[in-house]
This record gives structure tokens, C-alpha cells and sequence, in this order.
């Protein structure tokens, strides 16, 4: 999940990771001003009074409607047009009140003053008792404004502008109606039932703590079991439960055995089967020591595992240098990159191993990107520049088509020529997705593995006022070449062998030892570019 996050309006943003969003600060101004004045029986008599007055004003002595002067029409067209723009728009009695002012215009003084004040009096009557249901009859509080404040942030920013087929503005006024919001409690409940209709697992409202530890993704440790967890694509068949993403190499979840398409179908004795990804990772993140229960499937085997939590480091880069056997100390070496995140540090721990490794002779790079679960967008995107020399990287897209385009004119680029190839698997997703894309379509490396995950939907987290946060699907991404990957993913242009190491010390084997299980050469690494 891609996130970009703003703290708050004037604020500069900042990307953090957990599976793939794009986030922007939350508009504070709420749609309705604090200060409501109630209606009351009261005020509809005075109003109707002095409405009444008006009208009655250019009614001649002998109590009969005349044509009236110029001053008479003058009032009772007045009279008309605040009608049309009256404040709670009382579009369906227009046309009574219009007839009565016609009534100056056009009648001959054949019907009685005291018809007119009948008919006045029942439309203004109507038209103010319709108003009166239509809104709430107090000021609107805190929670109330928190509620807006949520309702504003997914009208601005939800990518499906039919709101899942329903009348956004209606479910407003309806919800300020009939969703009781006297605590915070209440309040939250009310925007999550919101939410709950869109049917969209990604938009999701994040309570104060579970904000925090959201953002605590884009730092450079964080304790917990060290996975990366999203929702079944339907690809491998689950269709519920959590699905394992990818396990932070040497984390608990890592040592335990736990890879990636395994499904997390309990934490601590609770059902995944109905819970959120964000409520997941609060799960299993807690105090360092402490311990966590969960119960996971591997294929048609499932496991109770009890995980101690621990601090888990996120060191984005790896790399390795493979001698190719039998060419002499001179001859070209294969630079091995191991990127297992999209962190705050990613694309500059790449460009600095890039360096690196050209200072050992190498001149072709292996770029794995195998469980990579993704992280902050903008990492995704710089990191592609530096080994693009000019190209379209990814399409923004929502339910218009484009509506942006992130390209690159070379200027960034720091290893744009030396063979690549780049390794994918079904824990490859979302930031992971665009880059390998990108370097795909641009013809710019070769792929090898498997599909990999599918998450072409980006969300943006927005902060609200108290604290708490949305997660709100507001675009989908496309690949240089237009693909819409989204529960599908990437296909690569070559599967790897099944036998082929995950971690960067076995790598080098595989393209040193003709007789290992694994072995690929190294023309058959780089062939087809």
C-alpha cells in the first residue's frame, strides 16, 4: 500500500508505506457553519407575519387583488426571488408562491383578500415545515463536525465519483439525522458505517494510535513479527482470511517459516476473516518481548504459531558481487541488489550500492525485487529514475481516464545502460509493481519469476483533526504500456527455477555453479533486452 501523508494543511507531505496509497492533508473547513440557528413555531409566525405584511401591502382598500404599482410588483417579485434562493431550498414550493405574485399581474379584482391570505399562508407554512425536517434542528457539535470533516475528505478525494451507486449528499443528511454522535465512540462508528458503504477494503478510518502506527511503517525499525499482510486477490484462491505479503528477512515471522501466500486466519484467537489490514498490524505489533498467537495456512496445512515480538530493522538494500568463474580477476562481475522496502532511505541506500559495486568492476546489475510489499510512492518513482534514461514510468488514472503522468527525461538516472534483469514473485507488489513495470515496458530490464501481487489501486491517507486518519482510494495506476495490473500483476518474461534462493548469499551460486539446481548463466540473465 502506497501512502503519502500530510499532517495537516500547511504542512509539507511526506509518503509512508504498509501496501500502496498516495496521501494528502484532510480539508479542516467543515461543510456547515458551527452556529445553526434552531427553527421554532415561533419564528414561523413572525416570518409569516412580515411575508404576509409585504403581500398585504399592495392590496387596494376595497379587498380585492389590483395590479398594483410599480412599487407593489417591485416587492412581491423581491418576495418571489428570495423564494428561489431561500436558504434550505424550497425548490418545490416555488412555483405556489410564483402563481400568487402572478396573481398581482394578472387578476381583476375578482377574488377576495382573504383567499390570497389562505393560499399565502399554506405555502409559506409547507415550504418552511419541509425545511425544518430536512436539517437538524440544533447546532451542530464537535462530533458532528468530525463526521463532516471525514464526509469531506472522501467526497473530495474517492476515486468512484457514484459513491458505490448511492447519493453521497443524501447519506450526509441522513447520517447528521439518525447516527447518534454524542461520544467520540459513537462519532467513529458513525464514519466507519459510512465508509462500510462504499464497499471498499482499502478505505478504510484509522483511530488516533492505529494512525500512528501506520506512519511508523516509513521509519527504520519498528517492533512486531515482521510482516507485510494485505487482502486476498482471488489469484492463488483464498478468498478469506489476511494474505502474507511478504516476512522481513531474519523476523521472527521469517524464522518461523511463515513466506509469502501463506493466509493469517486468526490473531490471538481472533478471526481474520472479517478484519481490516490496519487492525491486523495493530494486532501484531506491540511491546518488545511481548508475545502474539496466530494461526496460519500453508496450503491445506494450517499451523498455530506463538511469535515473541521483537525490534525488526528495515535496512531497504542488500547487495552482493558474483564473480563469473573462469574469465580471469578482469573479467565483468554481476552486482547483486537486494531491495526489500520503499523507506524514506531506499532510493538513496540504491544509488550509494550502485556506486559500490561499479567500484568493484561490475557491469550488469540483478535487481531483486522479490517480497517487496511496496511502501512510499515517491521512492518508487525516483528509484525508477535512476536506472531510466527517459520514459514514462507510471499512469495516475481515475474513473476519467489520466490525470497525471510521472516520466523521467534521464537526468536522475545513474546506472541507465548496464544490463538488468529483475527478479519478481507473488510478494512483489504495489510500489515494487510500478517499478518493475516501469523498467518492463520501457524495455529497460528482463524479468524473471512469477505473477506477482496486483495491487494497482493507490490510496491517500488523510489526518483528521483529533488525530485519527482515512485511507481513501483515490486513483489506479497503469503501466508505461497502459496495463491496468490490478488483481493481476505482472506477468515476467521468464519463470525462475523453482529451486532459486531468496537470500543474496545462495545467489551468487546460482550463476557461478553450471551443475546447481538453480543455475541460470549469465546469457540467458540478461538475454532479451
Amino acid at each position: 500500500m502506497e501512502v503519502l501523508l500530510a499532517l495537516g494543511p500547511s504542512s509539507s507531505s511526506a509518503f509512508f508505506s504498509s501496501n500502496s496509497l498516495i496521501i494528502s492533508s484532510a480539508y479542516r473547513n467543515p461543510i456547515f457553519h458551527s452556529k445553526v440557528k434552531p427553527w421554532n413555531s415561533q419564528l414561523l409566525r413572525a416570518t409569516e407575519a412580515t411575508v404576509l405584511r409585504v403581500y398585504f401591502s399592495c392590496v387596494n382598500k376595497t379587498g380585492y387583488c389590483s395590479k398594483g404599482s410599480l412599487k407593489d410588483k417591485f416587492l412581491l417579485h423581491s418576495l418571489w426571488r428570495l423564494n428561489k434562493r431561500f436558504k434550505f431550498r424550497l425548490s418545490n414550493f416555488n412555483v405556489g408562491l410564483h402563481k400568487v405574485v402572478k396573481c398581482s399581474e394578472n387578476s381583476n379584482g375578482i377574488l377576495p383578500v382573504s383567499f390570497y391570505r389562505v393560499v399565502f399562508g399554506v405555502i409559506l407554512a409547507m415550504a418552511l415545515s419541509s425545511a425544518i425536517t430536512k436539517i437538524p434542528s440544533w447546532a451542530l457539535s464537535e462530533e458532528n463536525l468530525l463526521f463532516l470533516e471525514a464526509w469531506r475528505t472522501i467526497d473530495r478525494a474517492y476515486v468512484d465519483k457514484s459513491f458505490n451507486g448511492q447519493s453521497w449528499f443524501r447519506y450526509r443528511e441522513n447520517a447528521l439525522r439518525n447516527e447518534p454522535m454524542n461520544t467520540r465512540e459513537e462519532t467513529y462508528a458513525a464514519i466507519r458505517k459510512m465508509i462500510a458503504t462504499l464497499d471498499d477494503p482499502f478505505t478504510r478510518f484509522l483511530e488516533p494510535e492505529r494512525f500512528k502506527n501506520l506512519q511508523s511503517g516509513t521509519k527504520s525499525s519498528l517492533t512486531g513479527v515482521g510482516l507485510s499482510i494485505g487482502y486476498p486477490t482471488g489469484k492463488d484462491g483464498s478468498s478469506s482470511g489476511l494474505v502474507v505479503i511478504s516476512a522481513s528477512p531474519r523476523g521472527p515471522a521469517y524464522r518461523a517459516g511463515i513466506c509469502s501466500g501463506d493466509v493469517i486466519l486468526a490473531i490471538d484467537d481472533t478471526s481474520t476473516e472479517n478484519m481490516g489490514i490496519y487492525d491486523a498490524a495493530a494486532r501484531l505489533q506491540g511491546p518488545e518481548g511481548s508475545p502474539v498467537e496466530i494461526t496460519v495456512q500453508h496450503g491445506a496445512e494450517i499451523r498455530n504459531l506463538r511469535l515473541m515480538r521483537e525490534r525488526v530493522f528495515l535496512n531497504p538494500v542488500k547487495s552482493r558481487i558474483c564473480k563469473i568463474p573462469g574469465l580471469g580477476d578482469e573479467a565483468p562481475r554481476v552486482g547483486y541488489i537486494k531491495l526489500t522496502a520503499f523507506n524514506q532511505n531506499a532510493s538513496g541506500a540504491v544509488k550509494e550500492a550502485i556506486e559500490t559495486l561499479r567500484r568493484e568492476n561490475v557491469k550488469a546489475f540483478v535487481l531483486d525485487l522479490r517480497d517487496n510489499s511496496g511502501g512510499l510512492f515517491p521512492e518508487g518513482i525516483e528509484i525508477a529514475k535512476i536506472w531510466l534514461d527517459k520514459g514514462v514510468i507510471v499512469y495516475i488514472c481515475d474513473s476519467s481516464g489520466v490525470r497525471d503522468i510521472y516520466d523521467t527525461d534521464g537526468s536522475n538516472a545513474v546506472a541507465a545502460s548496464e544490463p538488468l534483469a529483475v527478479l519478481v514473485n507473488k510478494g512483489t507488489a504495489s510500489a515494487s509493481e510500478i517499478l518493475a513495470g516501469a523498467l518492463k515496458d520501457n524495455k529497460r530490464a528482463v524479468l524473471f519469476g512469477e505473477s506477482t501481487y496486483g495491487k494497482g489501486k493507490i490510496q491517500s491517507v488523510f489526518k483528521l483533526s483529533d488525530g485519527s486518519g482515512l485511507a481513501v482510494t483515490v486513483a489506479r495506476y497503469e503501466t508505461p504500456a497502459h496495463t491496468d495490473i490490478d488483481k493481476v500483476g505482472i506477468m515476467p518474461d521468464h519463470p525462475l527455477p523453482s529451486s532459486f534462493p531468496k537470500d543474496e548469499e545462495s545467489f551468487c551460486g546460482c550463476i557461478q555453479d553450471p551443475v546447481s539446481a538453480c543455475y541460470l548463466n549469465r546469457i540467458e540473465l540478461f538475454a532479451g533486452r
